[in-house]
């Protein structure tokens, strides 16, 4: 299942961003690869308004037939089908954006303009799912298909480690370390409801598929292009990570890095030194 290829647009802009230039563009090689795969995977940091921008911008050339957000319950995402979306205030009290915990749905609005006609879907589980992930593992909550998305089997164990610890800096240090892996078996088991739902998407609209999400589901080592890769072997991926300066523009764990100026935000872990 592979699109015919195709050019996108610039040329590739090295290092970090100037006041000018919102991000990097994509080499014409990146591009090709892109817009040659199935499932489009753009990372984020959910609160950086130039990442949504960028999400967007690809989004208008690769012209998704469906496009898969993190953010959205099923729910959610069948009233942006059928709502507009020049009003954003309108949206979120509509769909319960804010209340759901994510910033400012005004940050998104770049992402909803850039939607055109593609079927939006919504990948996010309910709250008590990821809890029984959490308590019981992914596997145990995921179903009969667990084995396919790779759940059945634990990490290896220099994953299982790294993880711990990226889980523990995200928590701020702030839970027990051994907590830690059931954070981890929440993360599988939203990586693998993100990759179904991207190939339910793909199976009822066609290619491409995007799916807005954050960069750590869009890793291509352990996450979605990873479990894509293991239910559907035949489906072809391309990973994002829209990035922070300052990053590696070369990063290992996508297949192309866009860099963009840092939001400013306030520091997430300051409550827990008080």
């Amino acid at each position: 299942m592979q699109r015919g290829l195709a050019l996108l647009f610039g040329l590739l802009v090295a290092g970090t961003v100037t006041a000018q230039s919102q991000a990097q563009d994509l080499t014409s090689a990146q591009t090709a690869a892109m817009l040659s795969a199935d499932i489009v995977i753009l990372g984020e940091i959910h609160d950086n308004g130039a990442h949504h921008a960028g999400q967007a911008r690809l989004m208008a050339k690769i012209a998704p037939k469906a496009v898969v957000f993190e953010m959205l319950t099923p729910q959610m995402a069948g009233v942006v089908n059928t709502s507009g979306r020049s009003d954003m205030r309108a949206l979120d009290d509509a769909i319960g954006w804010e209340a759901a915990g994510w910033p400012d749905i005004a940050l998104y609005q770049p992402v909803f303009e850039a939607l055109g006609d593609a079927t939006v879907i919504g990948a996010a589980a309910p709250r008590d799912t990821v809890r029984a992930a959490f308590a019981q593992g992914a596997a145990a909550v995921f179903g009969a298909d667990a084995a396919r998305f790779g759940l059945a089997n634990p990490l290896p164990a220099a994953q299982q480690e790294a993880r711990r610890v990226l889980q523990f800096e995200a928590h701020c240090q702030a839970m027990p370390l051994e907590m830690m892996d059931g954070m981890i078996e929440a993360q599988r088991l939203r990586d693998a409801q993100f990759s179904a739902a991207a190939l339910r998407a793909l199976a009822d609209h066609g290619a491409p598929v995007v799916v807005i999400t954050g960069n750590g589901h869009a890793r291509r080592d352990w996450a979605m292009p990873f479990v894509i890769a293991q239910a559907a072997p035949d489906v072809a991926t391309y990973s994002i990570g829209f990035v922070e300066a300052p990053s590696d523009a070369d990063d290992p764990r996508f297949d192309a890095t866009i860099i963009t100026k840092a939001a400013p935000r306030d520091d997430p872990c300051a409550a827990f030194s008080k």
